[in-house]
């Protein structure tokens, strides 16, 4: 349901307040306490249906492939995505996880940068694969891989969106 124009300046109004108490200039925030990401794990079906989507299709290379130490038998395998940072996946073989869902605490979507070259490969490799998307300010993907996330490519820069600064 959409909201009301009311609604909708209540909500600016508390972004801008959130802004204005928390948001340092950039010269005076304090240095991040974290490295980056390690890793993001998601929950996949097929560990090769996923292999195949996000290598093949996305270009993300395969880097390992363990048991997953919490559940026997359940596989835990990377992709590199840049920059040492990683993707990860399990697969959890006897669980019903459900079907995909956006609830809160959970993954809206993963932006996963790439060069403007990269991005127009994987548009290509989608097409290919027949595979639906999104096309968002010239510079965004927004698909589903196979179990319903929904993943953002985009061109940007690192640490910019749209042409404005966010890191």
């Amino acid at each position: 349901m959409a909201a009301s124009t009311a609604e909708l300046d209540q909500l600016a109004a508390r972004r801008e307040e959130v802004r204005r108490e928390f948001l340092l200039p950039r010269g005076r925030r304090p240095a991040s306490a974290g490295r980056g990401i390690h890793h993001t794990a998601l929950i996949c079906a097929d560990v090769r249906r996923t292999v195949e989507f996000y290598q093949n299709v996305l270009g993300f290379p395969l880097t390992e492939v363990i048991e997953n130490r919490d559940l026997p038998g359940s596989t835990h395998f990377f992709f590199d995505l840049g920059h040492g940072n990683a993707l990860a996946f399990f697969d959890l073989p006897g669980v019903d996880p459900g079907a995909y869902a956006e609830v809160l605490g959970g993954l809206h979507h993963l932006a996963i940068s790439v060069t403007p070259q990269s991005w127009q490969a994987a548009r290509e490799r989608l097409d290919a694969a027949g595979t639906e998307y999104l096309l968002e300010s010239g510079t965004s993907i927004y698909l589903r891989d196979p179990d319903g996330a929904r993943v953002e490519l985009i061109s940007d820069p690192l640490g910019e969106m749209y042409g404005q600064p966010v890191g």
